[in-house]
């Protein structure tokens, strides 16, 4: 940590977020750059991310909340809450646009200083947290040219919590439950979705669109042939009229600072995710052989085999990994005996891999 400021620089939080978030170096950055003001209590702008799901948005803020929690030195380390975005849209039909957010932190505040720290104290750390609000995209004012009444009233919703300086809050029972007002303008909003369909629609207008011939393509060798290709980067080209065609207010854009996309993973970083992330189907499975007194091993090889079928996938992200290593541990699982060899060790290598993910089709004809 900085000597100067007693807290920690971005390039220090960036290096703890890495080790939990794999390939989305820009998202990372912008998020340790937030949280590094945020922990200064200097003012911080609100963050918006897309991407695919599974490339990594509600992973980035558990390793966030993962931080804070192994740092008790940060004194004042802010308190987090994760909710749905259409939360927020209920609770402005019933005009109570703030209580979810705050009612959330008040609780996680409760839960950091502990149930007999006074009221007064709980909100002062509740208005200074972090608001990660996931699947915003699914907040927007219309969908299909049916205008969405309940994207728009969530909105609307985040909005006053994000601006107002008096947000009209109502206590939980256990705190009163008189209604008090709280300034809101402290709180840090990272908020993130996957935004299905704004990648077509932007690469259709720089392609067929309004911006048509705006793309151009480039000569690429391939193989001994020269081609012409069109090579198209989402985040080169989204501009804010591309959110408010989606469905996103001009105000609501604007009240944050920093626009990130999320990359795709490719085959690199799913393998890494595949071998370092503690949740991963691969983690799990060797514990359940373990529990059983038996070895699970994968070859190199088998490794990349199964990130290169996930990577087919690519709007599932590391959600892809876990589905095609299932197909493959799945017999091993059923009958873990079965297929263990010398010293109770489990060997799968690229053959077995391959021979798992073969088309049905593919499997029967081999056995014939």
């Amino acid at each position: 940590m900085s000597k100067k400021t007693a807290t920690p620089t971005p390039k220090e939080i960036a290096a703890e977020l890495e080790r939990r978030v794999v390939g989305q170096s820009e998202a990372i950055a912008e998020t340790s750059i937030a949280l590094a003001k945020k922990l200064a209590r200097l003012p911080v702008g609100n963050v918006l991310m897309i991407g695919s799901s599974g490339t990594g948005k509600t992973t980035l803020m558990r390793a966030v909340e993962e931080y804070l929690a192994a740092h008790d030195e940060l004194a004042l380390r802010p308190v987090v809450a994760r909710m749905h975005a259409n939360v927020l849209g209920e609770e402005a039909e019933r005009g109570r646009p703030g209580q979810a957010v705050l009612g959330r932190l008040l609780a996680r505040a409760r839960e950091q200083l502990g149930p007999q720290t006074p009221i007064a104290e709980l909100l002062a750390e509740a208005r200074h947290g972090i608001a990660f609000v996931d699947e915003v995209d699914k907040i927007r004012s219309h969908v299909g040219g049916v205008v969405n009444t309940a994207g728009i009233r969530a909105q609307e919703a985040l909005l006053t919590v994000m601006e107002n300086e008096a947000v009209p809050f109502t206590l939980p029972a256990w705190a009163g439950g008189e209604t008090v007002s709280v300034d809101s303008s402290g709180l840090l909003f990272v908020c993130a979705g996957a935004f299905e369909g704004l990648y077509d629609a932007v690469f259709d207008r720089v392609t067929i669109g309004r911006d048509k011939g705006a793309l151009k393509p480039v000569t690429v060798v391939e193989e001994g042939s020269v081609q012409e290709r069109l090579e198209f980067r989402l985040g080169d080209w989204l501009r804010n009229e591309d959110l408010f065609d989606y469905g996103l207010s001009p105000q609501f854009i604007a009240r944050f600072d920093a626009v990130v996309l999320l990359q795709d993973l490719d085959v690199d970083a799913l393998v890494r995710i595949f071998l370092e992330a503690p949740d991963s189907g691969f983690h799990q499975a060797r514990a359940y052989f373990e529990n059983r007194g038996l070895s699970l091993r994968l070859s190199p090889a088998a490794v990349r085999r199964i990130a290169h079928h996930a990577a087919r996938a690519p709007r599932l992200g590391a959600r892809a990994l876990k589905e095609v290593f299932r197909r493959v541990i799945r017999p091993y699982e059923l009958e873990p005996e079965l297929h263990a060899g010398d010293g109770g060790v489990i060997l799968l290598d690229e053959a077995e891999v391959e021979a798992a993910l073969a088309p049905a089709q593919g499997r029967q004809q081999a056995a014939r």
